[in-house]
């Protein structure tokens, strides 16, 4: 059987680690706990990925490495630099192959579809940090140290999905009280399935053409938050969605009390203006789909507690 590394244990890396698991590959789940979903092709291991040598170490012998870790949203710029440049190390070091999680914050604002030959054009801090990732990564395999690949995803769905939808949205809208969504609810937007993204990350490590290229996985609707959340009450037999758009002002005044809040501020324009991802190169590529929206919109109802 073949190893993969996989570091990080969020919603897409456990989905990662669980259907590499299932086609009989070995994960080692690396994560500072250790944790991860029981499987016995899984074995999670504690480590701190930081470290080159014990990533390093951790990585010999694997076909492929897989980045789906995501420092604390408010600490991108001083966490994620030592973070990829250990992991991008420990691939160069041991031939693995390196395929990074990533999101579409490096393009900067869009007006239309996002395709995938898009230069990078950030305009904010976290931004100009995904795009630097990028560019280290890419600058390695240009020079033939180690092939990379970029999978970009936009804001997820899907069980155990720390996302802003999530975490505002989802709890209000089965309990009938009212939530504020910071964005605009009736302008479209790409979401993303964490098994799809799972799934466009295995593809692209299993294809010649996915190195040294960006990726983006299908979405699985481009719905509005007001229509994705009235889609979901009527799957979940809730009450109509008590939604409310809130003022750029609010959260501000928010981010003031709360520093994860206070970091939305910036990429605001991600959420009051239309942000679809093209992913039709992709799919012709690579032949992945995106999973039906009333899918993972059942999985996950099926996953809350009752």
């Amino acid at each position: 059987m073949s190893l993969s590394v996989v570091v990080g244990a969020g919603g897409t890396g456990r989905a990662l680690a669980r259907l590499l698991a299932e086609e009989g590959e070995r994960v080692r789940l690396v994560t500072r706990s250790g944790s991860g979903p029981r499987h016995p092709g899984i074995e999670p291991v504690a480590a701190d990925a930081t470290d080159a040598d014990r990533l390093g170490r951790l990585t010999e012998g694997a076909l492929t490495l897989y980045n789906c870790a995501m420092p604390a949203y408010d600490r991108w710029p001083t966490d994620w630099p030592p973070l990829a440049g250990a992991m991008l190390a420990a691939a160069e070091r041991t031939g693995a192959d390196y395929v990074m999680l990533g999101n579409t914050y490096a393009y900067g604002p869009v007006s239309g579809p996002i395709t995938e030959d898009l230069p990078s054009a950030p305009t904010t801090v976290k931004g100009r940090v995904r795009a630097q990732l990028w560019a280290d990564a890419l600058e390695a395999h240009q020079a033939g140290r180690v092939r990379v690949t970029d999978v970009r995803a936009c804001d997820f769905l899907g069980v155990d999905t720390l996302s802003v939808y999530n975490l505002v949205v989802l709890p209000h809208l089965l309990a009938g009280t009212p939530a504020a969504y910071p964005g605009d609810l009736d302008v479209e937007h790409s979401w993303t399935y964490i098994d799809d993204a799972a799934r466009t990350m295995i593809a692209a490590a299993r294809h010649d053409a996915a190195w040294g290229n960006v990726w983006h996985v299908p979405s699985t609707s481009t719905l509005p938050v007001r229509a994705l959340t009235a889609r979901l009450a009527a799957l979940a037999g809730a009450p109509g969605p008590q939604l409310t758009a809130m003022p750029l002002e609010e959260l501000v005044r928010v981010g003031e009390r709360d520093s994860i809040m206070a970091e939305l501020v910036e990429m605001q324009y991600l959420d009051r203006e239309p942000h679809v991802l093209d992913s039709a190169h992709t799919e012709a590529v690579l032949g992945v789909t995106a999973t039906p929206l009333d899918e993972v919109l059942k999985e996950t109802i099926d996953a809350l507690p009752a």
